[in-house]
């Protein structure tokens, strides 16, 4: 009764349906979600797997989120499991290593978050998301390879050419057995492995390629002895797991492969195959309406034979499912044996797949429960020692291809590591480091995906100008769309550990640009092309290479500012104009902006320049000449108001029309303030009526040069006693 009520009270604290919105499907949907998504941050595995059964009363299991809920709890709990001490693999030591595998990073691609992979991780798509960010290793979220072709990194697989060259031809030679794996000529593959393995009994990857050739001749056996050596020798590679989990899997042992796919995840949770692995084969069929049967009947959550007994994935006893106790790999011979699956999941069951039952238990203890009693603790325990027996010694290649056992501390020509040891001082040079735009060190360097490498500065200001690779001239519009131009973190990795003086060198010309750009009296950058002034917004549609340039350096600085000036035909631009601040910009996808700026200082230009293709000034900030006088303060006063009151009334009777189009582009007119001296630019709501006053620009030029507020105001009167005369006709 005890998990009836379990099941009732999960159910019992389920927000009511909603009358009337969507159907029974879509309810229950909603209701399992809730059921998984309560358990799993407390790896709540018992309380998980019951509720995911208790919520099949409500429907068919569906939907992959929903199901990879219940796979995450599984996986957690098996991670907590297993304790400390269980680190992942870091794979071969040296410069380049791929984040995926953890091995040499042949054929090195670089994807948008910035990150290396081998061409193979990504080629079988053995995730989904980057190992190190977690972000989609492929721009459309996961989309398959063909449609974003994987191209190599142009310069580190130079690199790794003329670092390792023997490394880049055991990688080829890789490539050329995937290819007569995918053909299915497994016989030709496997002799093309074993001539090589003749040649280096060591290289683990050959050992993989060498099981799925025997996988696809239906020796599993074999396959099993080789993915044995290799977790031997590398036993936190994800990989190696899985692929022992699917020959265990096509051989029926379903079970025990459920605890190898587990513990890849636990290696590395996004390990895709793996996880659709679970999901779809292993704990859909399992907890599927048909296979529970009379499971959820209240009398086998009674029955006390059912609660303890141990974990076996038969349909008849899957409710056992809910006093689960996963366990670790090492340590399955401690816990419950593992049977084949009956049904549906059995797979492979015949003498095609492994000879006999009885001779596989012979040879390499790949015991079927199913023809044996359950063994007691040391019977596990002499199992455990059978079935892991092969990876506790190494193995070499006889002349028929088949392993020869060595005995334990011998040790093979190449161990784990494929890239070990540090690069001879002659094979590094700074010209394989430099930038073919600016022939410089790279600094931030950013790969395409075309796979061509430059700084990131040099690669924004040839986006400017068109959206295709410098080099190879291929299409760049979606990467100039996203904007992410990430740094390629290898890349920087290696220039700081074997270019060290280099790089601080170019880190000083860095900075010294940064601080010239930063200058905001000397060079300053400057847009030609209306009228600005202190206070007032000043929306900017920026198209032309030359200001997305300015508008960019102006960003990176952190100074956010350039000056306004209007055209001259004889300087270039005017003698006066306003600096702009910016506060936001949009970035449209063909790498236009929208930039809302808002005026700032007024200024003078003392002299002019160019620099990229933009106009420079040096120039000396204006402020307004503050009155001392008492009685002249009075009179400014009385002036000041007079000039405000009659530029309301000229404001409020303009039509409608022209007052809408003004508030929506200017906003409203500023406040009268009562110290008219406060700011060094004079009372805000002059500028705002000079904006919106239909006035020469020239004229507008002379009023924003005047560093009196009384012949400002003088001036501002002036245009408004004539506009009032226009409005009055």
């Amino acid at each position: 009764m005890a998990a009836s009520s379990h099941a009732a009270t999960v159910g019992s604290e389920l927000p009511p349906e909603p009358g009337g919105s969507g159907g029974p499907g879509a309810r229950a949907d909603e209701r399992r979600e809730l059921l998984l998504a309560r358990l799993v941050p407390a790896s709540r595995l018992k309380e998980a797997v019951g509720a995911s059964l208790a919520s099949l009363c409500l429907g068919p299991l569906g939907g992959a989120q929903r199901l990879g809920t219940l796979v995450d709890c599984l996986v957690l709990n098996y991670r907590l499991r297993q304790g400390p001490g269980r680190g992942r693999e870091r794979g071969a030591e040296g410069p380049l290593r791929c984040c995926g595998c953890g091995r040499f990073l042949a054929e090195p691609v670089t994807v948008p978050c910035g990150h290396t992979y081998c061409r193979r991780c990504l080629r079988r798509e053995l995730r989904a998301r980057c190992r190190r960010c977690r972000d989609w290793l492929l721009p459309a979220g996961g989309t398959s390879t063909a449609a974003a072709p994987l191209r190599t990194s142009v310069v580190l697989n130079r690199l790794a050419e003329k670092w390792f060259p023997g490394e880049c031809e055991r990688a080829r030679a890789g490539t050329r057995l995937e290819e007569l794996l995918a053909q299915g000529r497994f016989r030709e593959a496997l002799g093309a492995v074993n001539q090589a393995l003749r040649a280096d009994s060591s290289d683990l990857m050959l050992r993989i390629y060498r099981a799925e050739s025997y996988v696809g001749l239906r020796e599993y056996k074999t396959a099993i002895e080789d993915l044995n050596f290799v977790i031997s020798k590398m036993p936190n590679w994800p990989e190696v797991y899985f692929q022992k989990g699917k020959v265990l899997q096509d051989s029926g042992f379903v079970g025990d492969a459920l605890q190898l796919f587990l513990q890849c995840l636990a290696l590395d949770e996004d390990f895709l195959p793996a996880k659709l692995e679970v999901e779809k084969v292993i704990l859909c069929d399992v907890l599927s309406p048909e296979k529970l049967g009379e499971s959820l009947k209240e009398s086998a959550w009674n029955s006390p034979h059912i609660r303890n007994k141990p974990f076996i994935l038969g349909s008849e006893v899957t409710a056992s499912y809910c006093n689960l106790q996963l366990c670790p790999l090492q340590s399955l011979g401690g816990s419950d044996v593992l049977e084949p699956v009956s049904g549906g999941l059995n797979r492979a069951q015949s003498a095609h797949a492994l000879n006999s039952t009885k001779d596989l238990a012979k040879e390499d203890g790949l015991k079927r429960v199913s023809s044996e009693p359950l063994l007691s603790g040391q019977g596990k325990g002499a199992l455990l020692k059978r079935k892991l027996s092969f990876s506790e010694q190494d193995t070499v290649v006889c002349e028929d291809g088949r392993n020869k056992h060595k005995k334990q501390g011998e040790s093979t020509k190449r161990d784990m590591t494929l890239a070990c040891g540090t690069i001879p001082g002659d094979l590094i040079d700074v010209s394989d480091f430099e930038c073919s735009l600016c022939m410089r060190l790279f600094f931030e360097p950013v790969t395409t995906p075309c796979g061509h490498t430059f700084c990131k500065g040099c690669l924004e200001r040839c986006l400017d100008h068109a959206p295709q690779c410098p080099l190879c001239k291929e299409s760049l519009k979606e990467y100039l769309a996203s904007r992410k131009y990430s740094i390629t973190e290898l890349l920087e990795e290696l220039i700081m550990k074997y270019l060290s003086d280099e790089l601080f060198e170019r880190k000083r010309i860095h900075a010294e640009e940064t601080a010239e750009h930063s200058n905001l009296t000397k060079n300053v950058p400057m847009f030609v092309c209306t009228m600005a002034y202190p206070t007032v917004p000043c929306p900017l549609h920026v198209f032309e290479p030359r200001y997305r340039l300015m508008i960019r350096r102006s960003m990176e600085t952190g100074t956010k500012q350039f000056g306004m000036c209007i055209s001259d035909s004889q300087n270039g631009f005017a003698d006066y104009g306003c600096m702009l601040q910016i506060r936001n910009v949009h970035f449209l996808p063909d790498g236009r902006s929208v930039v809302d700026t808002i005026g700032g200082k007024r200024f003078r230009v003392l002299r002019r320049g160019m620099k990229d293709g933009y106009c420079t000034a040096d120039i000396e900030y204006l402020e307004d000449v503050k009155v001392a006088d008492e009685e002249e303060l009075k009179k400014l006063r009385e002036l000041h108001n007079f000039v405000y009151n009659q530029a309301c009334s000229w404001f409020q009777n303009l039509r409608n029309k022209f007052r809408t189009q003004i508030l929506q582009h200017f906003g409203p007119m500023p406040d009268r303030e009562e110290n008219i001296q406060a700011m060094p630019n004079g009372p805000a709501w002059c500028w705002w009526l000079l904006a919106v006053l239909p006035v020469d620009p020239r004229y507008q030029l002379s009023v924003l040069s005047m560093m009196s507020l009384k012949d400002r105001l003088i001036k501002i009167q002036h245009i408004l006693t004539y506009f009032s005369r226009d409005q009055s006709k």
